[in-house]
């Protein structure tokens, strides 16, 4: 099966002065951002679009909240220690990371007239951006259906994904709306585990089912030359993807790991 790996391209291109900037009679000042050349960025209007979709759509998850989370895309990249600022035209807002590497991000007016941008301390190629959304009390190694499912339209939704190769072709310009990618088997999200995957099965009530082996691996047929483009770039070995499109399933499902470390030391042979 070929990837299934949902890429959007993000354009952030910077707003006019707000008109009561226009009315002063001296300019308005401008933030100077120290970022690193090329950097991580993502446009603010675009991630409060998501955190707007997640309170229409809570109901997919209606004991979560909302986090944003930073992820590593190469070998080399150092996640310690990294800065997330807001930056538009007059405003620049810094934005408290968690030891995880996750984040809220806050609400502020002047950078939504401003098309601000949401900037790392990383370059663009080093690091990939998911939403977080983890119901309270789940069991270990588990996930929740109903939390993948607004994890989706969230991300889709805020511009996360901002990877673009002709190797993926495949994603049509009809699917590039959450509406699309997260409800068809063809726009499949890319998640990450946190340990890398041996088997995923999916758990409701009496059904249960062992997700197929081109569920993992972000399609177990990732070459050499598609992985630059590919957010699981460096943690390919802890990619999946569910079928999210699939409505049998209800939110309520468990989606269970079982990691590669547990399997070898219980004796049991590695997926080919």
């Amino acid at each position: 099966m070929r990837s299934r790996l949902c890429c959007l391209i993000l354009a952030c291109t910077p707003a006019a002065m707000t008109p009561a900037a226009q009315a002063q009679d001296t300019p308005v000042a401008k933030v100077q951002v120290s970022t690193t050349r090329d950097p991580v960025d993502k446009s603010y209007r675009k991630m409060i679009k998501g955190m707007e979709r997640f309170e229409r759509e809570h109901a997919y998850a209606p004991a979560a909240s909302l986090r944003f989370r930073l992820l590593p895309r190469t070998p080399e990249v150092n996640m310690g220690g990294i800065t997330l600022r807001v930056a538009g035209d007059t405003v620049s807002v810094k934005v408290p990371v968690e030891p995880d590497n996750s984040f809220v991000l806050p609400r502020n007016e002047t950078a939504l007239r401003e098309d601000a941008a949401v900037l790392a301390n990383r370059k663009t190629t080093s690091m990939t951006w998911r939403a977080a959304i983890v119901t309270p009390g789940l069991p270990p190694d588990t996930r929740r259906l109903g939390d993948l499912r607004l994890e989706c339209r969230v991300g889709v939704e805020a511009g996360l994904v901002s990877n673009s190769s002709p190797l993926f072709g495949w994603l049509s310009d009809a699917l590039t709306s959450a509406d699309d990618v997260c409800t068809s088997p063809k726009g499949n999200y890319l998640f990450f585990a946190e340990r890398p995957l041996f088997a995923v099965r999916l758990r409701a009530g009496e059904r249960n089912e062992v997700l197929p082996f081109n569920f993992l691996y972000a399609g177990g047929d990732q070459t050499r030359e598609m992985l630059p483009f590919c957010d699981c770039q460096v943690l390919l070995d802890r990619t999946y993807y569910v079928p999210l499109w699939d409505t049998s399933w209800p939110d309520d499902t468990l989606v269970e790991f079982e990691y590669m470390d547990d399997a070898v030391a219980a004796g049991q042979e590695a997926p080919q």
